[in-house]
């Protein structure tokens, strides 16, 4: 246990981060937050296990690294009390500025608590709010979005097994409800999804049309046969939920396809009238094979799908990753797509940037590469439907698609009415919970009455209160340093799996275009560029030399701490804007 601790200890979640995956994120004012997962620690030749991660970390969207990507932060408060999972849900309160942390499983050991809990931004503790309706379990790697606009934060499917539930006694199981969490009310409501199939790792975005909005479904895997087995749902069946009339409606996407895939992430866009929204997806796993390293974007209300990268002879790319986030920012104009599990990467993440990538959405930034990736832009807010989507539905950076049926027509014709209206929402007010936020009721300036009080009164009154001050001080210093301990316990290497649903094994293959150090240079953070002969569209920045053992070699992604065991995976939620 001493040797164990002694090493954990050395862990610092920022100078010494290489990966990370499975986590969730979420976006308040101008901060991006990141809870959970699990990470991998350099240097990963000599330490190659998967740890928890048990730290919440934030980016600030308002200021870059050196390396042109938000800069990270991991001086927040969570102590040991709170889970740390992988496949969870993080759901964003920005008018109330809280973060509510919901599903995903444990990495080793029993479920330790069923509650729910939120994180409170202003007073930066958080929250213990019990546990849900009986009815609803702790489920993970289903697919979660929030509403922001009517502080509602929902979850899709999603598998129920003994990481995610302590009394859980079968076999791991999808799950087919969408469960409902209302952040005003603090109410719960388990709602029926599109048929009684049980589905888990796609995603699931919101768009503001029809009445009150609408979400949106597609991807991951399902068992139709309700026996444990899963197979692929294809990624031209689109499920879409009306918020006002609780009705699913399924329909038909059509151009280029994406290959069917789970546990990628994707984010949502529209132009400024809104005659088309744009949703991004990146990454993600296939039953066989190492995955994807792709981007595509499926416009609706024309249902067409579009390839935006790589667009060579490599059409699934070069670095095949699943479990990573996506977080649509700055109103639209860039997605940065945060960590995965890379299972033919041996090497770290772009652990100069803590494995940021950034998405040019509307290809507005001069400097991008392919028209994809690019270092990330502060002050660029507001999207712009770029042109290699207009060529395809119609229109111009700013609206006017043409296209606004699907090539066969709306399976129900319904459903392209409530994609034509614009949703209006009532303006959400803050709650009266006595709580307020610190800055703006910081002292502003004292009273001009006078006090009362003696000369010597209030030399004793400041004295006393420079005592009190150094004390908690103090107490604050021990507190934090015993947290830290306890965090650091608590990131030690697990080797238990609860898996229990095999997946066909991905394989190790070298990389198979040059590594010459000398031909490459570094282009924006994220990317990598080559001089010479083009090997393919590669956008992530990687150490030259490969001398390590496979890391997330085995099928499943995450590689059981001290063999390539073959387990289960992980996804991050999909977000969408």
């Amino acid at each position: 246990m001493a040797a164990t601790l002694h090493l954990s200890v050395q862990h610092d979640p920022i100078k010494d981060f290489c990966r990370r995956f499975g986590h969730q994120t979420a976006v308040v004012d101008r901060k991006l937050y990141i809870d959970g997962g699990l990470v991998n620690w350099k240097p990963l030749e000599t330490d190659p296990k998967n740890y928890t991660n048990t730290w919440l970390m934030w980016h600030d969207l308002d200021h870059n690294s050196k390396d042109n990507m938000p800069q990270i932060y991991a001086n927040l408060s969570k102590n040991v009390s709170v889970p740390s999972v992988h496949g969870g849900a993080l759901w964003a309160d920005d008018v109330n500025y809280r973060l509510f942390l919901f599903g995903g499983e444990f990495f080793s050991g029993s479920p330790t608590t069923a509650n729910f809990m939120s994180y409170d931004i202003w007073c930066d503790q958080w929250d213990d709010f019990g546990p849900p309706s009986d009815d609803i379990k702790r489920v993970s790697y289903g697919a979660s979005t929030t509403v922001k606009e009517r502080g509602e934060g929902y979850y899709y499917g999603g598998y129920v097994s003994r990481a995610s539930v302590s009394d859980w006694t079968g076999e791991r199981r999808a799950t087919s409800d969408l469960i409902r969490y209302q952040m005003d009310s603090n109410t719960w409501a388990k709602l029926s999804g599109p048929d009684d199939t049980r589905r888990a790792e796609g995603v699931m975005t919101f768009l503001p049309a029809s009445d009150r909005g609408m979400l949106v479904y597609f991807g991951g895997f399902q068992d139709p046969t309700d026996n444990g087995t899963m197979i692929s749902q294809p990624m031209d069946d689109i499920f879409l939920y009306d918020m006002i009339s609780n009705k699913w409606h399924v329909q038909k996407a059509n151009g280029t396809v994406p290959e069917s895939r789970g546990r990628f992430c994707a984010g949502a866009v529209w132009a400024e009238d809104r005659s088309s929204y744009n949703i991004y997806i990146n990454g993600g796993h296939g039953l066989e094979g190492p995955g994807f390293d792709d981007v595509y974007i499926l416009s609706l209300p024309s249902f067409t799908w579009t390839k935006s990268y790589p667009l060579d002879q490599n059409g699934t790319g070069y670095y095949p990753s699943h479990s990573l986030s996506c977080d649509v920012i700055n109103q639209g104009s860039q997605m940065l797509t945060i960590g995965g599990a890379f299972p033919q990467e041996e090497t770290c993440d772009v652990e100069e940037v803590w494995g940021v990538h950034n998405i040019d959405l509307g290809n507005q930034i001069k400097t991008n590469f392919k028209k994809v990736w690019a270092g990330y832009e502060p002050s660029l807010f507001g999207y712009k439907v770029p042109d290699f989507v207009t060529s395809v539905i119609g229109g111009t950076e700013d609206g006017g698609a043409t296209k606004l049926k699907p090539d066969h027509g709306f399976v129900n014709h319904d459903l392209g009415t409530l994609l034509s209206m614009k949703a209006v929402f009532t303006k959400r007010t803050k709650l009266d919970d006595g709580r307020s936020d610190p800055a703006a009721t910081s002292t502003t300036g004292g009273s001009s009455s006078k006090s009362g009080l003696s000369t010597g009164s209030i030399i004793g009154i400041a004295v006393g209160a420079g005592v009190v001050l150094v004390a908690v001080l103090i107490g604050l210093w021990l507190i934090r340093k015993n947290r830290k301990a306890q965090r650091d316990i608590q990131s030690a290497p697990m080797t238990e799996s609860f898996y229990s649903v095999p997946y066909m094994p991905q394989t190790s293959s070298p990389l198979n275009y040059p590594q010459s150090p000398e031909r490459w240079h570094r282009g924006s953070p994220g990317v990598r560029e080559y001089e010479g002969e083009d090997p393919g569209q590669v956008h992530y920045w990687r150490p030259f030399q490969v001398n390590v053992e496979p890391c997330e070699m085995d099928g499943q992604g995450t590689r059981s701490p001290e063999t390539h065991a073959e387990i289960e995976y992980n996804r991050s939620r999909g977000v969408s804007h």
